[in-house]
């Protein structure tokens, strides 16, 4: 009985310890990866998040964030920083070839930081939409939030502070007034980086997730369609041809070309920050009611309130839908621009090609060129004359020597009545019996 329970034991520890290596090699477990390529712009936030609440909805045991960046926008950034945070699955930075500026910060805000061999990270000097230096209160606050995430990963803040300022030196790594970018294995030499990885599985293997399943998240294409109209030169462009199209549409009679690239677009832009989640419902309502102030200030002449109310609403819902007032006043500010510039180009080629004249009346209808305008009879008020025919309620009178067609105030009178000219409102002359 003794050797009966003894070789049932040995059965179990015997079955039991293959099933335990599978299970630590992450058999059935799922890992999936979130890539980072190109710049981080608004649209990618919104790609992460449907990443990220895919891996929680599928249990996913981690989260490997690949990068490959130059860098970008550091209000998503931020973003992106937040759902990491936010993850309660574990979150794993993966460098497959850079990760330069707002790439740097995503790396360093996940739990741990690996590279490809050749890759790089670093070069994290912030700078505005045109590459200007901002001002120091701006990289101070940036330089802030590269330490903190620095520190929370167990990493060098200086190194980080160096990626910032070129006045931060890290010796035998960068020079006097260099930014300090690492390569993969100047970065796992002062411990910046946990590791060195060829490929994807060799870090499942150090994450003990070698046996685990492996998901990619691509980007959808309505997420495709929001990073490219959101970018930082579409977006602008956008809104100015939509502007320009808009404005040659009032001066044109009917509704035409110009009409539908104007909806085109405004629904491009409008939709790309709607897919892309920077926009509700109640910023194209806001601009909605600004286009139709507009139009009634244009066909409508009055104070200029619809006009003021129009032009604000407009600029309302442009600067709610980017991700900050700040750059949705860089984008509406750059439109403007662009949309003066496009009309100045179309003006030209308009002229040039006769086709503007047939928009905005170019030439004053003078006796010289062959028009007569409308006579004013307002001297003949409170003369007298003889009706020539008899005024039913139209007909002919004589006054001050000229034959003139009147009216009367709705009464018949005779011909040979002397008449008095009441009033005179155009080319229509009322007359009563004297």
């Amino acid at each position: 009985m003794v050797k009966k329970m003894l070789a049932l034991l040995f059965a179990v520890i015997l079955l039991a310890s293959p099933l335990a290596s599978v299970a630590a090699n992450g058999a059935g477990k799922r890992v999936y990866v979130v890539k980072i390529d190109e710049t981080v712009d608004k649209g990618l936030v919104r790609y992460v998040d449907r990443a990220f609440r895919e891996a929680a909805a599928n249990d996913a045991a981690a989260i490997i964030l690949e990068l490959n960046t130059p860098g970008g926008l550091v209000d998503a950034a931020g973003r992106i920083q937040e759902l990491i945070y936010d993850s309660e699955i574990p979150v794993y930075a993966y460098v497959r070839y850079n990760a330069l500026s707002a790439g740097a910060f995503l790396a360093l805000s996940c739990q741990a930081l690996y590279m490809a061999p050749g890759s790089s990270i670093g070069a994290a000097e912030i700078r505005d939409l045109s590459g200007e230096a901002v001002d120091e209160k701006t990289v101070s606050a940036w330089e802030s939030k590269m330490r903190t995430a620095a520190e929370r990963q167990g990493k060098d803040p200086q190194v980080a502070a160096a990626m910032v300022r070129k006045e931060v030196e890290i010796d035998g790594l960068d020079g006097p007034g260099e930014l300090l970018t690492l390569t993969a294995e100047e970065a796992a030499r002062i411990g910046f980086a946990d590791g060195i990885y060829a490929k994807r599985a060799d870090l499942y293997e150090v994450l003990d997730l070698a046996e685990a399943s492996e998901t990619v998240v691509e980007l959808s294409p309505a997420e495709r369609f929001a990073r490219f109209v959101t970018g930082i030169y579409v977006a602008p462009l956008l809104l100015a041809i939509g502007l320009v199209a808009l404005v040659v549409e009032i001066l044109t009679a009917g509704f035409g070309v110009a009409g539908v690239i104007s909806i085109i677009a405004f629904a491009l832009f409008f939709g790309g920050h709607l897919v892309a989640g920077l926009a509700g419902s109640e910023v194209l309502f806001l601009f909605l009611a600004g286009i139709i102030l507009l139009l009634i200030e244009a066909f409508i002449p009055g104070f200029g309130v619809f006009g003021v109310g129009g032009i604000l609403a407009i600029v309302a819902s442009v600067v709610l839908s980017a991700a900050s007032t700040g750059q949705g006043l860089r984008i509406l500010l750059s439109a403007v621009v662009i949309a003066a510039l496009l009309f100045a180009i179309l003006y030209r080629y308009l002229k040039i090609s006769g086709t503007w004249s047939h928009i905005v009346l170019q030439y004053a209808e003078t006796k010289e060129r062959g028009y007569v305008g409308t006579r004013d009879y307002s001297y003949l008020v409170g003369k007298e004359g003889v009706a020539l025919t008899t005024l039913r309620p139209s007909g002919t009178c004589e006054i001050d020597g000229e034959r003139i067609d009147v009216v009367t105030e709705g009464e018949f009178i005779a011909s040979g009545t002397r008449v008095k000219v009441m009033k005179a409102e155009g080319t229509r002359i009322v007359v009563r019996p004297v």
